[in-house]
């Protein structure tokens, strides 16, 4: 490829970006609050330092839905942590619990109670840890870590930090068939690259509404990963009455800071093929596989104007994999939303989520049961 139509397949690139730049809408103002439970403790358990982690003030919430914030090096900045425990955790010291790690889209922090889906705080059975993946973090270590952002090894700290923390600071069953990882839009990406990067910790993983194709024939995903990272929406900011704007993802830094080049001009975009989870599903041989997506659109048969519609795209190219592969899996598209939760449009939504999870967490429950 010549020069100059390498800079026309960049500006084409950062064109396309520019309209599709967030792969989370913001989480629902107020999920609907769990049904009445038992007494609980006065406050969430003391949780004590260590694999690098460092607690920053005290926890705050109840003693079954709490955030801590915690500093390491290994990401720069705070970072908050939510975690959901079952209603009988206090009453039942002897008990162990099954785990499941829950990574939320962008823009989106833990910190946020609507993170705290009812299907989730209403689980009998499994702890819910929901941690900080950064704004654009991607779920992975950054191949560049000089940027202005600062250091972003997000797989280090979720994966060699955090995981560790909730095992020796809590009542878990720390075996991979008591453990999953799941995660909505880009938490749907990550909860696919931990589960193919580390099968041994793992034994189920669900992606809804995810980047699960990262390949070049899925470029509208990347053009969006580009948005984030180069900040290309910020001149779509308007006043903001004090408010961050929405579309500011950090620093500004290059479309190469986490998986290099994203322009598939003589295999340089390698990386982003070597992370691709729909190439990747051959390592999922021995996980529990769910997968969620609609169609972006309420009315017919698909808008390519809601994300939703490209990640439907991305599902079903998994879900071809898996199946050229002849793995189990559970696959559920409920194209426009129609009978799937009462407030479901088949978007890229929090109200669509929401259904996925009250569809997934029981057999989640059963499947721990079963283990």
């Amino acid at each position: 490829m010549t020069p100059a139509r390498l800079r026309r397949a960049r500006a084409a690139l950062a064109a396309l970006a520019a309209c599709l730049l967030l792969l989370a809408a913001p989480a629902s103002p107020a999920a609907a609050s769990p049904a009445a439970a038992p007494v609980e403790a006065p406050g969430p358990p003391p949780l004590a330092d260590g694999f690098g982690l460092t607690q920053v003030g005290a926890a705050t919430g109840s003693a079954t839905n709490f955030v801590i914030t915690v500093t390491t090096a290994q990401v720069a900045g705070e970072h908050t942590i939510r975690i959901l425990l079952p209603a009988d955790y206090a009453a039942r010291p002897d008990k162990r619990y099954p785990v499941l790690y829950f990574l939320h889209g962008a823009s989106d922090n833990p910190a946020d109670p609507a993170l705290a889906y009812p299907a989730l705080t209403a689980a009998r059975s499994m702890i819910t840890v929901i941690p900080d993946g950064g704004l654009r973090g991607w779920y992975t270590d950054w191949l560049d870590q000089g940027t202005a952002a600062g250091a972003q090894n997000w797989e280090t700290f979720h994966l060699g930090q955090v995981l560790p923390f909730v095992d020796a600071n809590l009542r878990t069953l720390p075996d991979r068939a008591h453990r999953a990882v799941g995660g909505l839009s880009m938490g749907g990406f990550g909860a696919l690259h931990y589960a193919q990067d580390r099968p041994e910790l793992f034994g189920q993983v669900l992606t809804m509404s995810g980047a699960d194709d990262l390949s070049a024939d899925e470029m509208i995903i990347r053009g969006a990963v580009v948005a984030m990272l180069t900040n290309v929406g910020t001149v779509l900011c308007g006043p903001s009455d004090g408010r961050p704007c929405a579309l500011d993802y950090g620093p500004t830094v290059s479309s190469d800071a986490v998986f290099g080049s994203p322009y598939p001009v003589f295999n340089a975009d390698w990386r982003w093929n070597a992370v691709d989870p729909t190439a990747r599903a051959a390592l999922l041989a021995h996980t529990g596989i769910a997968v969620y997506t609609g169609n972006g659109d309420g009315n017919g048969d698909g808008n390519a104007g809601d994300l939703e519609f490209w990640a439907e795209g991305t599902a079903k190219r998994i879900k071809d994999r898996l199946d050229a592969l002849g793995l189990p899996y559970r696959y559920v598209d409920y194209g426009n939303g129609a009978g799937w939760g009462s407030d479901c449009h088949g978007g890229h939504t929090p109200g669509c989520w929401a259904q996925d999870l009250a569809d997934y967490v029981p057999r989640l429950e059963a499947a721990f049961a079963a283990a």
